[in-house]
């Protein structure tokens, strides 16, 4: 249906509290964006919003699949632009961060909104098709997790050699890791994963078998034998990880005669 080229029914001020968290400056109205995502998407299309202020867009786009059942994604880029205090029209919502233990900025009012919409979709009437994903996933851009490793030969120096063994920055977590191995890999970010202790080491399963990744240290070839009898399409570890040499040259070997079709990598 055409819906007219004049929408009276449709407020556009009075929405500082709209969605249950307090933005005054730019938020955009709900029904507006229900009604754009309704008129222009398809089930399974992926709504993008560059500049998401308080969360409007991922907002509607959940509740827009709770009323019709469809599987619509999407994407909200947000700065985490302080709230400073000296700011009058935002004084509301720099209390709201405070008071719900959030820092000042607008990306934490863009996440807390979608948290409580998603909650607050599920409490009520939803389309039988719908499968009530709520859930959604906060990627922050960061330096590389690699150190810079690379010298000529008359910068180098015998007493920093040690420093050069392992070059991964050592205040990066097995998460960080993951992401930039998903990001090398052209694996897609929003697949579930999965965290499970497999001989107290901490292994990562992307999406189950898709991709098994460890960072941990003292990785032992018993350790390597139990993941490819997983027989996933991919696993990385952290090359500085083995117990010892003789496993970090086995592994190629280990997955060659229990899961050949495995693409093994070393970071």
């Amino acid at each position: 249906l055409h819906p007219g080229d004049l929408w009276t029914d449709i407020r556009t001020t009075g929405l500082d509290g709209e969605g249950g968290v307090s933005f005054k400056n730019g938020k955009k109205p709900l029904k507006l964006l229900k009604r754009l995502i309704q008129m222009k998407t398809k089930s399974n299309d992926i709504v993008l919003d560059f500049f998401a202020g308080s969360g409007s867009s991922g907002h509607a786009t959940l509740e827009l699949n709770g009323l019709d059942g469809a599987q619509r994604r999407f994407i909200l880029v947000q700065l985490p632009e302080e709230i400073p205090e000296n700011d009058e029209d935002q004084i509301a919502a720099r209390e709201f961060c405070l008071e719900n233990n959030l820092k000042p900025n607008i990306a934490e009012i863009s996440k807390e909104r979608i948290r409580r919409a998603g909650a607050k979709i599920l409490e009520g009437d939803c389309h039988k098709d719908w499968n009530r994903d709520v859930g959604f996933r906060v990627l922050k851009v960061d330096s590389s997790n690699m150190k810079d490793v690379y010298y000529t030969p008359d910068e180098t120096t015998q007493a920093g050699l040690l420093d050069a063994v392992d070059n991964i920055k050592p205040d990066r977590s097995g998460e960080d890791l993951l992401f930039q191995v998903l990001l090398d890999w052209g694996v897609d970010l929003t697949l579930p994963i999965m965290r499970e202790p497999i001989q107290g080491k901490e292994v990562f399963f992307v999406d189950d078998n898709a991709l098994i990744a460890c960072f941990e240290s003292g990785i032992t070839e018993a350790l390597v034998a139990e993941l490819a009898t997983r027989q996933p399409l991919r696993v990385v570890f952290r090359d500085t990880g083995f117990a010892d040499d003789a496993t970090k040259i086995n592994v190629e070997q280990i997955f060659r005669q229990t899961s050949p079709e495995t693409d093994v990598k070393a970071i």
